[in-house]
């Protein structure tokens, strides 16, 4: 029956009703009440008042999946977006566990891990091990230094993608003296390439300056992923930043904030400072420095850092300590297990609690 034909048979059956209870009203000023009253017929899309009453006092929402972590609701898609939905007091780590000859060990169950905020045993709200997309900004050294590397590093770069997760949102930066977004997010392989392709191989080294504005002005505000990565290559020392490498830290490890997975071609020439620097920013978030003897490494170190993004834990936690009362809190994760003699986990060393910017931001 067509929608026009309904509400003309819903206007009749009120019509009718109308008549009916007419009609019943003068029999009972004539005759008295009847011993039982008529039924009211409830015209179509409207609620009679026997259906407005419960039947039943059982809840309409339905008991919580038991399967599922306390303080968290299952993965899901978010309008094509993979995102967890995690309570905001929680605080969320992404976790690489390797065994004493430094395999990845990914079978672990919750019980296995003790999280440690500022010396203090938390309690885990929520725990995860599924490979999930990933936020991953590919930040790469366009320094007159980097001329004759860039053709190996991008391809490098492009095998990282491929072995990474097929839904992940990628961008790109090249930087040298100044940092410039050459790819916006996209999955597409062949714009991914020909932003790698942007080679101008001049002026110096703002490595701090490329990594914060990766982050604090594009990754933190374009992404609903919750898991965000920078994957850095560069060959020299920062020369150009107007950033230290405390402030780049320090906006590093802002709460949400990225893993930095880093590659160091450095030659003989300032390697201790600009080892020690990539090794300082890959530790305190998590990630890992490398540094390759030949430039032919590349390739595979990539491929490494592919498989080690998909082979985390996520692990949440309330802090005991509200995050309102602020101040930089340290992070130590354990994990123990039957059949490991000796587990090392590597995650963020810690973080500055803060509410993230919403998405919106421009580069």
């Amino acid at each position: 029956m067509h929608l026009r034909n309904s509400r003309f048979v819903g206007l009749l059956l009120v019509f009718l009703s109308i008549n009916l209870l007419s009609n019943g009203s003068a029999s009972e000023a004539q005759n008295g009440p009847s011993q039982t009253p008529a039924p009211t017929t409830a015209a179509p899309g409207t609620t009679s008042p026997q259906a407005q009453t419960p039947q039943s006092t059982a809840p309409t929402t339905p008991p919580p999946d038991q399967t599922q972590p306390a303080g968290t609701q299952p993965a899901s898609n978010d309008n094509g977006v993979f995102v967890f939905k995690t309570q905001v007091e929680e605080v969320v780590l992404h976790a690489t566990v390797v065994d004493d000859k430094m395999h990845l060990i990914t079978n672990l169950d919750r019980g296995a891990f003790t999280v440690l905020e500022n010396n203090v045993p938390q309690t885990i709200t929520s725990f995860h091990r599924e490979d999930v997309p990933v936020a991953m900004g590919i930040v790469i050294d366009n320094s007159g230094s980097m001329r004759e590397k860039r053709d190996k590093v991008n391809k490098a770069a492009i095998n990282l993608v491929r072995a990474s997760n097929p839904d992940d949102q990628v961008f790109v930066v090249n930087f040298n003296d100044e940092y410039y977004l050459d790819q916006d997010f996209t999955g597409d392989i062949k714009k991914l390439s020909n932003a790698l392709e942007k080679v101008e191989a001049r002026g110096g080294t703002a490595l701090y300056d490329a990594l914060v504005a990766s982050w604090d002005d594009y990754l933190k505000k374009n992404t609903k992923l919750q898991k965000r990565v920078l994957f850095v290559v560069t060959d020299g020392e920062d020369n150009a930043s107007t950033d230290t490498l405390e402030q780049a830290v320090h906006d590093l490890q802002q709460e949400g904030g990225p893993t930095v997975y880093a590659i160091g071609l450095l030659g003989e020439e300032k390697a201790r400072r600009a080892r020690r620097a990539l090794e300082t920013i890959a530790e305190r978030t998590g990630g890992i420095a490398f540094f390759p003897k030949t430039l032919d490494e590349v390739d595979e170190i990539s491929r490494t850092v592919a498989h080690d993004i998909r082979n985390q834990y996520t692990i949440g936690y309330k802090p005991k300590t509200p995050k309102t009362a602020g101040g930089y809190r340290t992070i130590h994760v354990d994990a123990r297990a039957k059949g490991y003699k000796k587990l090392t986990v590597r995650t963020r060393t810690g973080y500055y609690p803060g509410q993230e910017n919403a998405p919106g931001g421009a580069f």
